[in-house]
């Protein structure tokens, strides 16, 4: 949306405040991320912005609350969100000349080096919990020619590593008679890339020869990979289509071909009926399994799902004790990881500077498999790369010496 409106002749600005126009993508996978959402719409009405358009997946379920917020222009959902942009400029799609997805960023307070190529959107799964998949319905793959011209437009613009993203990306290809091991393949084939990574994986789309893509090292050795629940049966409540034993396999199988990944996942505490039993096994499964970090959400039922009808609701003070303590097992877990690579050298992609006085200026960014480093240098390398000699955990970063 950016390079189209810049396109068209608008500039982007750094903070409300100097806007005539703001685009709002919501969310809906959370209450509070709704919440947020329509906070951050009046918010931003209040510094003065006369113009809002609010999009994505709240704007999608709730189209009148949208449009009754202060200063909305128009309600964009999200089946309409691809032609945001020309529809409000009131012009043909055809008419943009597009700059390369420079890695000059967005004015404000977020300098992301990675490319974050979307290549698949929607989802024909029926998690009982997600209302995702009624926000953005039946799962779609983008061609892969046109994944490989926005990667290629990407590196155009200096992007040291791609990030393939979707609401359900072990999915793409299933409506093309493709798999997506096919899109990585032809990526590393086809492209300059010189780091590939991949975001959210659900664990019965892959099986144990999809890791052979790894032999090639321009693949970042890290997986995310959803478990939800490490019980058997609630993930049968979940309507999950995976099990502790199949997830154990298939992390297993990963970890042979790359013992050093990094392996997070997403685990929601306090679904509805979750016995003590239920959550025990839960947090043996992840004790077990040592990820390298996660997110751990308190169950939020939202209206239309499955499990927002389920008896046994769990009040939220119980949610969010579990919550807790599955947050602390994943932490530890995490930082007996960090400490693994102490002495090591390792390249870090650095995406983020500040001026740091007398030792130069400080630096912060990302190893391969998703190590947190920061090092001190002579001058900014902000969108670099370096082979840095970590020499110590800082809390849930490393820090390093730039080689």
């Amino acid at each position: 949306m950016a390079r189209q409106f810049r396109a068209a002749g608008h500039e982007i600005v750094a903070y409300a405040e100097a806007a005539d126009m703001a685009v709002v993508n919501t969310c809906a996978v959370t209450t509070q991320a709704a919440s947020d959402s329509r906070s951050k719409i009046r918010n931003i009405a209040r510094a003065g912005v006369e113009q809002i358009i609010p999009t994505g997946c709240w704007t999608t379920l709730q189209p009148k609350e949208a449009a009754a917020l202060p200063n909305v222009l128009r309600v964009v959902t999200n089946d309409q969100k691809d032609s945001l942009v020309p529809t409000t400029l009131n012009l043909e799609p055809s008419t943009f000349d597009l700059e390369p997805i420079d890695r000059t960023p967005i004015p404000g307070l977020h300098r992301r080096t990675r490319a974050f190529i979307k290549v698949q959107d929607g989802c024909d799964n029926k998690c009982t919990f997600c209302i995702t998949t009624i926000a953005r319905g039946e799962g779609r793959s983008r061609p892969l020619a046109d994944v490989i011209s926005d990667i290629n437009s990407a590196l155009a613009g200096d992007s040291k590593e791609i990030v393939l993203t979707g609401v359900h990306l072990g999915s793409w290809g299933q409506d093309l008679n493709h798999h997506l091991r096919d899109l990585v393949n032809a990526i590393l084939r086809e492209t300059d890339v010189k780091r590939l990574r991949l975001s959210s994986l659900e664990p019965w789309d892959l099986d144990a020869d999809f890791f052979s893509l790894w032999n090639d090292k321009r693949l970042m050795p890290h997986l995310h990979l959803p478990l939800q629940s490490g019980s058997e049966s609630t993930l049968r409540r979940m309507a999950r289509k995976t099990t502790p034993a199949s997830f154990r396999e298939l992390v297993n199988a990963a970890r042979d071909v790359m013992p050093d990944a990094a392996i997070t996942t997403d685990i929601i505490a306090g679904f509805p009926g979750e016995t003590e039993e239920e959550f025990a096994e839960t947090l043996d499964f992840v004790k077990e399994m040592q990820f390298t970090g996660g997110h751990v959400f308190s169950y939020s039922p939202r209206p239309g799902t499955g499990a927002a009808k389920m008896k046994g609701q769990i009040k939220p003070e119980l949610r969010k004790r579990r919550n807790h303590i599955l947050q602390e097992a994943i932490e530890e877990s995490a930082k007996i990881y960090r400490e693994k690579f102490i002495g090591q050298k390792m390249s870090v992609l650095w995406e983020s500077t500040t001026e740091y006085g007398e030792y130069g200026w400080r630096m912060e960014g990302w190893t391969g498999n998703y190590l947190r480093v920061s090092a001190n240098a002579p001058s900014p390398r902000w969108n670099e790369v370096d082979e840095v000699e970590l020499q110590e955990v800082d809390g849930e970063k490393l820090k390093g010496a730039i080689l």
